[in-house]
């Protein structure tokens, strides 16, 4: 609630501005789009003024994101202040798959929404993600053989199928992690949810079906399991794709439809930051915000002032060496961006550390 109180209060700023002393341009500006209330129905004030305030700064400046793996959830962002000065403002995390204490296991769920919770009471802006496992399994699973595997067609059908025992477990396997986003909920904490990312290619076992019986029908499903059948309403939901390139499919291919979207991203690795996927993107999204999902190496300052309107990026890896290092502290120094003391709901100093205990 402290969260949603300040942020009403400064909602109201169209331009943010930075205090960040860099010899930086100042930040691109765009006209503004009015924005659209988040597509769950009854969705909660802070999923709302969350929304908005990512609508006011589209073509502005980008929100400094980093990724925790469920076995760093504690650790990953004071490494990442201590690597550049600045704490990312928006946190991202992963329900994971794998087997107890291994570094996406599932055992870390509950740590993963109890600092979810913390972090959003000091002004941090969350994003959850979840390698689901193939519908055919149980938890916990190998990356490689399950997330990676494949459905047959046959298993697929039965999947979309209501009744079937594949569709049953799937059912279980989201009804598992409902439990922990009504926490979140319960929390009063909005989250940016971004399930089947990279939804766009084939090397998930959700990805890249075509047609209304293909990957926008699991999507849908999901919509509906959540929203619907659980009522969980503090939900903004993201069409997460894979930068378009060989054997990948366009951004519209798997598109779910207008009304279970409210922010599209992509996720792009190798520094591949192509204007044409930019502007594919924007086309799609007609006039939703737009972010880069996953990144491997954050874009240039020079990147952002040519594709103003990503409302954030999130760095997968933590910088290390000299030459990812220095231009990490670039692109949190400079003015297109907003790092965590920069929003403008954040009231406290330093955000508290909680260090996981070794036994």
């Amino acid at each position: 609630m402290i969260f949603f109180l300040s942020l009403c209060s400064f909602i109201k700023a169209a331009e943010p501005t930075s205090p960040k002393d860099t010899n930086q341009p100042a930040e691109t500006k765009t006209e503004k789009v009015e924005a659209r209330k988040p597509v769950t129905p009854n969705a909660t004030p802070e999923a709302v003024k969350l929304l908005e305030y990512l609508y006011s700064i589209s073509g502005r400046q980008t929100l400094v994101g980093q990724h925790a793996e469920p076995l760093n959830v504690k650790t990953r962002f004071p490494t990442v202040q201590r690597t550049t000065g600045h704490y990312p403002a928006l946190c991202g995390f992963d329900f994971g798959f794998s087997a107890p204490g291994t570094w996406d296991g599932i055992n870390f769920r509950q740590d993963i929404v109890d600092e979810a919770i913390r972090k959003n009471s000091e002004g941090f802006i969350i994003t959850i993600m979840w390698h689901a496992v193939r519908p055919i399994e149980d938890e916990p699973v190998e990356f490689r053989q399950s997330i990676q595997g494949e459905l047959t067609d046959e298993q697929w059908k039965d999947l979309i199928t209501p009744g079937t025992e594949i569709n049953e477990r799937w059912k279980s396997q989201v009804d598992v992690i409902a439990f922990f986003l009504k926490q979140l909920r319960n929390a009063d904490v909005p989250l940016i949810w971004r399930p089947y990312h990279e939804i766009n290619g084939d090397w998930f076992w959700w990805g890249k079906r075509p047609g209304d019986e293909g990957t926008k029908k699991l999507y849908r499903m999901l919509y509906d399991r959540l929203v619907n059948f659980h009522r969980i309403n503090n939900l903004i939901w993201v069409y997460n794709c894979n930068g378009i390139r060989e054997n990948v499919g366009p951004y519209d291919l798997v598109y779910p439809g207008d009304d279970v979207v409210d922010i599209l991203a992509t996720d792009i690795y190798g520094g591949r930051f192509d204007p044409n996927d930019y502007n594919q993107l924007l086309a799609v999204a007609n006039g939703r915000p737009i972010a880069l999902g996953e990144v491997g190496v954050p874009p240039t300052p020079q990147i952002l002032r040519e594709q103003p309107k990503w409302v954030w990026f999130m760095s997968w890896g933590v910088p290390y060496g000299r030459e990812r290092i220095g231009p990490t502290r670039e692109i949190y120094d400079c003015n297109e961006t907003l790092t965590w003391e920069e929003l403008p709901w954040v009231t406290v100093k330093k955000p508290r550390i909680h260090y996981p205990v070794l036994k």
